[in-house]
């Protein structure tokens, strides 16, 4: 309207980068060890961090990382792995991260050229699948705990960290449910709980509360808890809901805080006994315990089911990385019929007996 000023909209300005507090350890590594927990990167980030930058600072000769020329340490420590070592392109990127986080979080040294170093790019794999005979075979060969672990994988397509890491509370029963809390990307997720596995799984919990019960009664400090939780609630962990739904059968030191208390089955343990029922099995394909997932995801896709509920049950955070599975799906009866098939078949010579 005439007459009307209109005042210009003021932009509001960005959020500064949260800082962090200065680090307790005077050790690299452990500083390395202070800042991944402060920031609540997973055990696994942790390890996998841990061992890339202790790779690093070897390759160089124990010098530390602030004394060396920056971005000639990377460059000449990453062309290694991938020239003399021949590492997968997953393995050069997590050791890319790995220093990223040690220069930026760690040493705090902003170096913008690291975030342009080129990432190798991840090749797209079909993923290995075993039918179901092959299934049936293995499951044959394996035990206890083990066989109703390998049934669990390929029955929900959990990861092997997820059903390691199931809790008491976890299993509802009543609705047939299984809740997957922070799972890949620290996601919550729901499955079915396969009706045909709940008899086992109950039997599997009874076991379970037999060492839980003994733990409760040599006074030991119950399972680790995720996060603060064990400060915000002290006795959570002592409680049956949070007891691990696959323990192990010994105390072991907590590899954080050394308290002794009972772990949830090590996923070595596990990966040893399939990889010896698929041998006895004379399955003749590189299946590894994750191959359970792949299985699931692909007969579900075989047997109707649409790519998004398969998406949201894998908890897969881009449909892209489930359709890897509609792969699987054309080298059977989905595939392109070969021009070979309509060839009239050659007859098959005369055989013509001459005697002598």
């Amino acid at each position: 309207m005439p007459g009307t000023s209109i005042t210009p909209r003021r932009e509001r300005a960005p959020f500064p980068a949260p800082s962090l507090p200065p680090l307790r350890s005077t050790r690299l590594l452990d500083q390395l060890r202070e800042r991944i927990r402060f920031l609540h990167y997973s055990r696994r980030t942790e390890e996998a961090y841990v061992y890339w930058c202790r790779a690093f600072i070897r390759f160089h000769r124990l010098q530390h990382p602030k004394e060396l020329d920056a971005k000639h340490a990377v460059e000449s420590f990453l062309s290694w792995l991938a020239d003399d070592r021949g590492v997968a392109s997953s393995t050069h990127r997590q050791a890319l991260s790995a220093l990223l986080f040690l220069y930026g979080k760690v040493l705090g040294m902003q170096l913008p050229w690291m975030q342009e170093i080129g990432r190798p790019r991840a090749m797209r794999r079909i993923p290995v699948v075993l039918n179901q005979d092959e299934l049936a075979r293995i499951f044959a060969l394996l035990n206890g705990e083990h066989r109703l672990m390998a049934q669990l994988l390929y029955g929900t397509g959990l990861r092997i960290t997820e059903a390691l890491q199931l809790r008491v509370k976890d299993l509802d029963f009543d609705h047939r449910a299984l809740i997957v809390r922070e799972g890949k990307g620290g996601k919550d997720r729901v499955v079915m709980l396969p009706e045909s596995l709940a008899g086992p799984l109950r039997a599997q919990l009874a076991r379970a509360h037999v060492l839980w019960f003994a733990d409760q009664t040599a006074g030991h400090g119950g399972v680790a808890m995720p996060d603060a939780l064990e400060r915000k609630y002290p006795r959570a962990g002592s409680s049956w809901a949070w007891f691990w739904v696959f323990p192990q059968s010994a105390l072991s030191p907590d590899p954080r805080s050394g308290v002794m208390r009972r772990h949830h089955l090590y996923d070595q343990t596990f990966q040893r006994a399939f990889k010896r029922a698929l041998n006895a099995a004379a399955v003749h394909k590189p299946a590894t315990p994750h191959t359970l997932r792949h299985s699931f995801a692909t007969h579900l896709l075989q047997a109707g089911y649409d790519i998004r509920t398969v998406q949201e049950l894998l908890g897969h955070a881009d449909v892209a990385t489930t359709m890897i599975y509609t792969h699987v799906l054309k080298l059977g009866g989905g595939a392109v019929r070969s021009p070979v098939v309509a060839l009239p078949q050659p007859k098959a010579p005369l055989c013509v007996h001459h005697h002598p």
